[in-house]
């Protein structure tokens, strides 16, 4: 049986939980409800205020993690400061 958290549970609806724990959560859940890849993505929190850094594959994938984000329990506000990967196409002709 795994031994890590699962992707995302009511049990962590917590309101009090602490920053790290907080990020973790957000963490968890844009890749629980967003399905976005969160590899590339890295959460700080502080009192509330989350802060998402990282790169994504497209625009859709920021908003939507920034929603998700904003969406759990304990999140007062997020500053989104994800950006788009930018894919490496090779020397240009």
């Amino acid at each position: 049986m795994p031994t890590d958290k699962p992707i995302f549970a009511h049990q962590d609806d917590d309101p009090n939980l602490t920053d790290d724990a907080l990020a973790d959560k957000v963490l968890r859940f844009i890749q629980y409800a967003a399905l976005v890849d969160i590899r590339d993505i890295s959460v700080m929190a502080l009192g509330g205020i989350v802060i998402l850094s990282g790169e994504v594959a497209n625009e859709a994938d920021i908003a939507c993690a920034g929603d998700a984000a904003a969406s759990v329990i304990g999140v007062t506000s997020v500053e989104n400061r994800l950006t788009v990967t930018l894919e490496d196409t090779g020397p240009e002709a």
